[in-house]
């Protein structure tokens, strides 16, 4: 069962229910069935609300990675297939910083 502050690979379903990508995702929190997730990039922060992992390779990611705390995602977690590992505590703080500085409702 995944736990929050787990990273695993899952598959995402494009919008169009066609097909699907296998991305690494950050859990936030489970709901019964599903999770809520974070995307999880190569690519460099370009928001506030980005945290570069400081140590993502004992995450258990390949490269140097970005979790995208906009970037959210309620799956079953059936779509969950692999764990990768969990953030570390120096990361969890700054996720948890950034989440409670950054994140809004805006209506």
């Amino acid at each position: 069962m995944p736990q929050p502050g787990e990273l695993w690979i899952a598959e995402i379903p494009f919008t169009s229910g066609m097909a699907s990508t296998l991305r690494p995702v950050l859990v936030l929190w489970t709901d019964a069935a599903d999770v809520v997730v974070a995307a999880v990039t190569s690519a460099p922060p370009r928001t506030r609300t980005d945290v570069a992992l400081k140590n993502w390779s004992g995450a258990g990611l390949r490269v140097a990675s970005t979790v995208r705390l906009s970037r959210l995602d309620c799956l079953e977690q059936t779509l969950l297939r692999r764990r990768l590992g969990a953030v570390a505590e120096i990361d969890a703080e700054e996720l948890k910083r950034a989440w409670a500085s950054e994140i809004r409702l805006a209506f």
